[in-house]
């Protein structure tokens, strides 16, 4: 989310529903299919430090698209998925998702329930004092509205008194509240400062059921990531569109357990450094970059 727009996303998007199916339900634990086959591991991790021997275990919040979702066959999908297969090949490792509550994502990792996280997570002071985070995506906020916005949204004051939706955990969780990163300076204390009404915030456990929550016409808008948005208004150009400008990007990051107890000033961990090595080759020999095109997500790149 670095001054990246999304704008071009309506175009790029437009591509990506050409291949990419809707979100579906699938198990909690799903291997994908095989992995690029990368003769010798550019890094590797003891056995002793995996959840499962010769599996990378990787917790992702599905759906999420474009960056993890469930075809129609119920195979995972999307850049996040890609990103966890080509790591785990330059690691020797067979990849694994694990389907994760956001809320409790980082509980998971640190729990030894997963090796690692690739979810779209921004990276956060919050967050850094949970597990370590290792930049490899950038991208916006944007809020989704029902088509025409009947509410006339365009920025984050015209939310006063009306009512908005955004997954439990998230950036645009604590972005609406003031909580987190956004401590008592979220869209809820804005409006009571300036003397309006604050806005009904509906938290909901996965990001598909605040998407829900507009398609029912219980909130003026939907809050989530601006890859996501593009992908559901251009998937649904009847029901949905996005409101006003995309908030500046942020960097998101590859989750792993620190290096101390408490990862305060910490060095990555030796799985963090092992996963960080397979993501510094794959920018090296541009398999990064294929991947972020391959979804249309160039722009996001952390080069």
């Amino acid at each position: 989310m670095r001054n990246v727009r999304f704008v071009s996303l309506f175009v790029l998007f437009a591509l990506l529903l050409a291949s990419c199916a809707p979100a579906a339900t699938a198990a909690p634990t799903v291997a994908p299919t095989a992995a690029p086959v990368v003769p010798t591991p550019v890094a590797q991790i003891s056995p002793d430090l995996l959840a499962q021997k010769n599996l990378l275990l990787i917790c992702s919040d599905f759906p999420y698209p474009p960056q993890e979702f469930f075809d129609e066959n119920g195979n995972p999908q999307g850049l996040d998925v890609d990103m966890g297969i080509e790591i785990a090949a330059r690691l020797g490792l067979k990849p694994q998702f694990v389907n994760s509550v956001f809320d409790t994502i980082i509980a998971a990792v640190t729990s030894g329930k997963c090796d690692i996280i690739i979810s779209a997570q921004n990276i956060t002071a919050d967050r850094q004092k949970q597990v370590s985070m290792i930049p490899y995506f950038k991208a916006g906020q944007s809020f989704v509205v029902a088509k025409g916005n009947p509410n006339k949204i365009s920025v984050a004051m015209d939310l006063c008194g009306k009512a908005a939706a955004a997954e439990s955990g998230t950036t645009e969780a604590d972005h609406l509240q003031g909580t987190g990163d956004y401590k008592d300076n979220g869209i809820v204390q804005q409006c009571e400062k300036a003397g309006q009404k604050a806005p009904d915030v509906i938290v909901t456990q996965k990001d598909s059921d605040a998407l829900q929550q507009l398609q029912a016409n219980k909130v003026a808008a939907y809050f989530t990531d601006s890859p996501v948005a593009a992908y559901y208004t251009v998937q649904h150009p009847d029901l949905f569109e996005i409101a006003g400008q995309p908030m500046d990007a942020v960097a998101e990051g590859i989750s792993v357990p620190c290096g101390l107890a408490d990862c305060t000033g910490a060095a990555l961990s030796p799985v963090g450094q092992a996963v960080e090595t397979a993501l510094k080759s794959m920018m090296a020999d541009g398999a990064y970059l294929k991947i972020l095109q391959k979804w249309n997500l160039a722009s996001g790149s952390v080069q």
